[in-house]
């Protein structure tokens, strides 16, 4: 294990980004986003050792959130913006 943070960036294939986050030891950690071809944000949210925890935010398409899932000890929440 190298205990070292490395950048991690994914691309939908006409080139757009399609994710963009770090990694530590070959698993997601951090605040990570994604994002859909046209470069609006569809998600984001942080990771923990690989895990998804805290809120999570899904974006509509105009970029807007209009829904935030908790993660949290193995349970999962969900509440809507509007």
């Amino acid at each position: 294990m190298s205990d070292r943070i490395e950048p991690f960036e994914k691309r939908h294939r006409d080139g757009s980004l399609w994710a963009r986050g770090q990694t530590l030891d070959g698993e997601p950690t951090g605040y990570w986003e994604w994002f859909r071809k046209d470069g609006t944000r569809l998600r984001s949210g942080h990771f923990d050792k690989g895990v998804q925890v805290g809120a999570w935010t899904t974006y509509d398409a105009a970029g807007n959130a209009y829904r935030v899932t908790t993660f949290e000890a193995g349970k999962r929440r969900a509440s809507r913006r509007g």
